[in-house]
């Protein structure tokens, strides 16, 4: 069988890659968050089906990291690649339900066929479905690190590695600047729900800070009911702005944030709670927007 990349030269179908087709069927397993590629990729190959008028299914799969939460700012500004659609970091849907918000929202007539999971529910975890984990790439490797992700993704796009070219990526992060034990003391004091901060050592092999001894945390769940992923995030970046202004370079904050209010507030070190209440308006008017869509 001919095999075409869309994680290269192109992201999107080609017409002529489509000839002769009756259908494209979309079967991966995506994490629950607004910036992992795979639900770009499956809105660029809606449109393509549409323009090409075949018909487009979803073999659904579990939003592994839950159905029920929503979290984050909702994207504001322009769509591409790593933002394909305004929603929220942290979106409780599945890739179907997902497909369906994308063809009603931006119009696409395009017979589009959703295959649904059986025997979920929105507020069942994937160790509910008694499948074993298989990394849908090659830094998701359990499901901790898909919890962690709409958080700390958010950052890798700064001077800090969040554990690429480690054991653990997204389970950690650091740089060279950084005191792990101020750090990790000032992380804890803020009593955080659901996870806690040690401070560790580390030397990534890859990506940012390759090769080069870096200090910072290692992040324990000690609730996931509790863990608001994306709070954390800017909670972390909150802290980073205030113990290393200097040294820690927010230029390319917002490449996956997709918020300038809430970039703006981490640079000027806003409260807290002001840069979270930025998100509720849109993030509400989203719940309402998905709820015609939801299927189970």
């Amino acid at each position: 069988l001919t095999i075409h990349s869309l994680y290269g030269e192109h992201r999107q179908p080609l017409p002529e890659q489509l000839e002769g087709l009756d259908a494209l069927v979309f079967d991966i397993q995506d994490i629950g968050s607004r910036y992992y590629t795979y639900i770009s990729t499956m809105g660029l190959a809606m449109e393509a089906a549409a323009e090409a008028g075949i018909a487009f299914v979803v073999l659904d799969r579990i939003n592994p990291i839950g159905g029920v939460e929503v979290e984050g700012p909702v994207l504001m500004g322009e769509e591409d690649f790593v933002g394909f659609h305004p929603i929220p970091i942290r979106h409780g849907m599945t890739v179907g339900e997902l497909a369906l918000l994308f063809q009603k929202e931006k119009n696409l007539a395009l017979d589009l066929q959703i295959v649904p999971v059986r025997h979920w529910s929105r507020g069942d975890a994937f160790e509910t479905t008694g499948q074993p984990w298989t990394s849908p790439s090659p830094n998701m490797r359990n499901v901790k690190e898909a919890f962690l992700y709409p958080g700390i993704g958010i950052l890798e796009t700064t001077n800090v590695s969040v554990g690429r070219g480690t054991d653990t990526p997204f389970e950690l992060l650091g740089a060279p600047y950084i005191d792990d034990l101020v750090f990790a003391a000032a992380l804890n004091q803020l009593h955080l729900p659901g996870v806690a901060f040690s401070p560790i050592a580390f030397t990534p092999d890859a990506s940012v800070f390759k090769e080069q001894r870096c200090q910072g945390v290692y992040i324990s769940i000690t609730d996931r009911s509790v863990l608001r992923p994306v709070a954390l995030g800017v909670q972390i970046a909150h802290t980073l702005k205030r113990l290393y202004p200097d040294q820690w370079d927010t230029k390319g904050l917002n490449r996956l944030l997709r918020h300038p209010p809430t970039r703006d507030g981490i640079e000027q070190g806003a409260p807290l709670e002001e840069i979270f209440q930025s998100w509720q308006a849109d993030l509400e008017a989203f719940r309402q927007r998905r709820a015609s869509v939801l299927l189970y």
